[in-house]
């Protein structure tokens, strides 16, 4: 290995290489251990058809962030990594891909066949995203790596299925559900993405049995006329109370239906009343219920009119609906048309409009399985954080329906249930029976159900489903309930809440201690990034340019808990200028070291040697106290969840105070002639880069590594240890008060020289003025002042609290308890500044005879406009106006 890092720092040339070694060397391998404590991690599976997009990129560092920490911390860190199965959108690409290149459909291969080629695309191409990860850094247990369709998970969800049905939690039944007619399957109300569009409120008037005036209802959805069955007004709404029990007719259709007496209708809103439609909408769906209402099919599963629809039969809903208003129209049925907004409902996978339909469907009763899940956040036994994503997910538990969990679907777990023709009779098993239990005909009369369970359903046994359960297996003695859960804030319902109810009913206890919740990463302009607006950016692209560690480090920085972020390219390019720093600062840190034997010794400290007993400078106590401040903070910030705060704390630590000032402040002695304050330099500068290294290692994990790998170390960073104090801080107090107060002098003497446009190369002699019985304490002695001259280019340092030693021209700054003056005479180069003058003056003298040339020329005067003519005259007086103060300011310093 060369003896210090390449001189351009390029993250090409180490990246891919260093995650080599650490899979291949086991370091992401998790095992139980009675001698560590667990620290568990399950990553939320992305889909098998998924690319890694920067939801990932920003969900995935987080969790690797966390996993790295703990594991130097000496725990047994398990970060499970897996991949869903993703029943629709899996399903509708392979038969995509089989329609476009054979013609054929799903159908025409069957049902075998189809899997049979769902098997081989996922073997081809459903582990892409996990080498996509890999580019990332993702330290997760790839050894452990599942999927929610491998031998393991699949018992586990048959297991839960059987269970739930034999506590009455799961039932069959006509109900309604939500409809896709492009993927053709039911959906769960999670799957469905609400928008709201603009729409229309038709007022049709169904006119009275009775040749009455009968009664007007405004509805969004006029094609579902056709299934109208009732019309319900609130029993306390006292303008139809006259109209309860009487009927009205179905406009051009001709059929008769009751006006009906229910809670349901808002007499605040629309006219009051509404028609009831229970084939076509969940709260009809229930005013029929508790009315007896026939249900009347007029939308089919592919979305056209039916029978009940007559003349419209076979047309698409929507076209219907403008052919039906028409015809009602012209019949004089429309009262009137309002414009309005209405949440309409999607399919989050095709983005159709979600039909509700009635169907024979499975569905989980959800009331008393949702009751411990609500008391385990009351209780504190599950902590979302932030915290107020609390609310989000009690919201959503307390007002959750029967959860629907069939799909029609091939590609998925089978539903673990079977039917005999002979009897009827339904059997829920984990094995495929033999015989029917009641009539006892044998497998050719019994056939399984031929849905398959909603993704869901899986995903909410995989914090436990992978560590072996429903077996009672040492992994997940060892480490489960896990400890935390990443997610994006948009997935709360979809599978935290599902994770944890199946959790606490299957194992006892939540799956995860606490919830951290972040946003969505957003495009440059604050826009969600989409397909639609082509303003999604490539992880993968900007690591290529850029190195995953900046990527990381930007998406760290970026994120607070809980809050959208926005994607600024040029913030990348400043991560990656702040690694660049780090490269740099390190090559010069491994270039000082001695021989190679002395590396190893400059890190004795780590745990063992104490540096406390060398001959320590202030500069050396003061980094050390730093640095063991930060990493305080920092653990602190991590154990709170606050990442972004913790990333800020290190590249300010890295940055500012390691790089800009401690590198510079040891430059004398490492470039002197005493060997042994060089080596206690040494040892300080690895120390505490080695410390540096540690606390960036979660956060940067390539850098930081292939950086350690020139100083000498036993083993890798990635198996070192947290940071841990040493006392620092309290011992050097005093130290680190006097290196402070030397950077603040050194700060405000630099900016007394940029304002002043004084040269670099000028050196000052500065004086500091304090109180009187402060002059001994504010003494900064030979190393600080040597300190002050070296890096604010100070050719002496006075400290006084005599205000006569002060000159009568002097530029000063205020600091806490003192003021640094600069002699004006001093400060300034004023044979340069009187050349500069005379230069100016000539330019400015010229300019004021040009403009007079042209203003006192008639011509010009007599022929240009009085704009033109205006504007020169004002130029002239702005340049004898500058050359007045030229003239004067030459005076003043005639004789310096």
């Amino acid at each position: 290995m060369p003896k210090n890092l390449e001189k351009n720092y390029d993250p090409k040339s180490f990246e891919d290489r260093i995650y080599g070694e650490w899979e291949t060397g086991g370091y992401f391998h998790a095992e139980p251990d009675p001698a560590k404590k667990p620290f568990t991690i399950v990553m939320p599976p992305p889909n098998i058809t998924g690319q890694l997009h920067m939801g990932h990129a920003l969900d995935e560092t987080l969790q690797d962030v966390l996993t790295r920490w703990k594991r130097l911390q000496g725990y047994s860190a398990l970060w499970l990594p897996g991949t869903d199965h993703a029943s629709i959108a899996t399903e509708v690409r392979v038969s995509d891909e089989i329609l476009k290149s054979e013609g054929k459909t799903k159908d025409d291969l069957g049902r075998d066949e189809f899997l049979k080629r769902v098997w081989k695309w996922k073997e081809l191409y459903g582990d892409k995203i996990t080498e996509q990860q890999r580019r990332l850094g993702n330290s997760c247990d790839w050894q452990r790596a599942r999927f929610t369709m491998d031998e393991g998970c699949n018992k586990a969800v048959v297991a839960f299925f059987v269970r739930l049905y034999e506590k009455g939690y799961i039932y069959r039944g006509n109900r309604m559900i939500n409809w896709c007619p492009t993927c053709g399957t039911s959906l769960s109300d999670a799957e469905v993405e609400h928008e709201d569009l603009n729409g229309k409120y038709w007022y049709f008037r169904y006119p009275g049995a009775d040749g009455g005036a009968g009664i007007v209802v405004a509805t969004s959805r006029p094609e579902t006329m056709f299934g109208d069955t009732a019309i319900a007004v609130n029993p306390a709404d006292e303008r139809y109370t006259h109209l309860v029990g009487t009927k009205v007719v179905l406009p051009i259709v001709g059929r008769e239906i009751p006006v009906i007496a229910d809670p349901y209708p808002d007499p605040e809103k629309g006219t009051g009343a509404v028609k009831i439609t229970p084939a076509h909408d969940p709260n009809d769906f229930e005013v029929g219920e508790r009315h007896g209402l026939s249900r009347i099919v007029c939308i089919g599963f592919d979305a056209k009119m039916t029978v009940e629809a007559g003349k419209y039969e076979g047309l698409d809903r929507f076209d219907c609906r403008s052919a039906w208003v028409k015809e009602l129209d012209a019949g004089g049925y429309l009262v009137k048309t309002e414009d309005v907004v209405i949440p309409t409902g999607h399919c989050y996978r095709c983005d159709s409009v979600v039909e509700p339909m009635i169907s024979d469907q499975w569905f989980v009763a959800m009331e008393a399985l949702a009751a411990p899940a609500i008391e385990a956040a009351e209780r504190g036994e599950l902590k979302h954080i932030p915290a107020r994503f609390e609310k989000t997910y009690l919201h959503w538990l307390s007002e959750i329906r029967d959860w629907c969990i069939s799909r029609q679907l091939w590609w998925g777990h089978r539903i673990p249930a079977y039917y005999c023709d002979a009897c009827g009779e339904v059997i829920v098993s984990e094995e495929r029976p033999t015989v029917c239990p009641k009539c006892g005909v044998g497998t050719d009369k019994i056939w399984q159900d031929e849905d398959v369970l909603d993704t869901w359903f899986s995903s909410a046994l995989w914090p436990f489903s992978t560590l072996g359960w429903p077996e009672k297996t040492p992994d997940l003695d060892y480490f489960y309930p896990t400890n935390v859960l990443v997610t994006g804030y948009d997935i709360i319902f979809f599978w935290v809440v599902r994770m944890v109810f199946s959790a606490i009913e299957m194992t006892g206890v939540p799956p995860f201690e606490y919830v951290f919740v972040h946003g969505l990463v957003r495009d440059e302009q604050g826009r969600k990034m989409s397909k639609s607006l082509n303003n999604g950016v490539d992880p993968l692209e900007v690591i290529d340019a850029y190195g995953a560690d900046a990527l990381r480090f930007f998406l760290l920085n970026g994120s607070a808990a809980g809050n959208d972020m926005r994607f600024i390219l040029k913030n990348v390019e400043s991560t990656r200028n702040f690694a660049n720093k780090l490269w740099n600062a390190s090559r010069f840190v491994i270039m000082n070291l001695a021989e190679e034997g002395e590396k190893d010794e400059a890190d004795q400290n780590r745990p063992g040697l104490s540096l406390k007993s060398r001959a320590l400078t202030d500069e050396d106590k003061w980094i050390l106290a730093k640095t063991e401040q930060v990493a305080a903070e920092v653990t602190e910030n991590l154990e709170k969840f606050e990442l972004s705060v913790a990333t800020q704390k290190i590249y300010e630590l890295i940055r500012d105070e390691y790089c800009d000032w401690y590198i510079e402040f040891v430059k004398a002695r490492l470039y002197g002639t005493d060997e042994e304050a060089k080596n206690v330099c040494r040892t300080v500068l690895v120390s505490v880069l080695s410390d540096l290294l540690r606390l960036l290692h979660p956060f940067m994990p390539f850098i930081t590594e292939e950086i350690w790998s020139y100083l000498g170390k036993d083993g890798k960073l990635i198996e070192d240890v947290w940071p841990q104090p040493a006392g620092y801080v309290a011992e050097f107090a005093e130290a680190s008060e006097k290196i402070e107060t030397v950077k603040e002098i050194v700060r405000a003497v630099r900016n007394i020289r940029a304002e002043a446009n004084a040269t670099p190369s000028r050196r000052l002699p500065i004086i500091i003025l304090v109180d009187a019985d402060k002059v001994q304490s504010a003494t900064l002695g030979e190393d600080a002042a040597e300190h002050v001259k070296n890096l604010a280019g100070v050719l002496a340092v006075t400290v006084t609290a005599d205000r006569r030693e002060v000159p009568a021209e002097t530029v000063s700054a205020i600091l806490n308890g003192m003021i640094v003056y600069v002699s004006a005479d001093d400060l300034l180069d004023y044979a340069a500044e009187k050349e500069k003058l005379a230069k100016e003056k000539a330019r400015l003298e010229g300019e004021v005879n040009r403009l007079s040339g042209k203003l006192e020329n008639e011509g010009f005067t007599a022929k240009a406009p009085e704009a033109v003519v205006n504007a020169e005259r004002e130029k002239r007086a702005s340049a004898e106006e500058g050359l007045r103060k030229v003239i004067a300011r030459i005076a003043e310093i005639k004789d310096k």
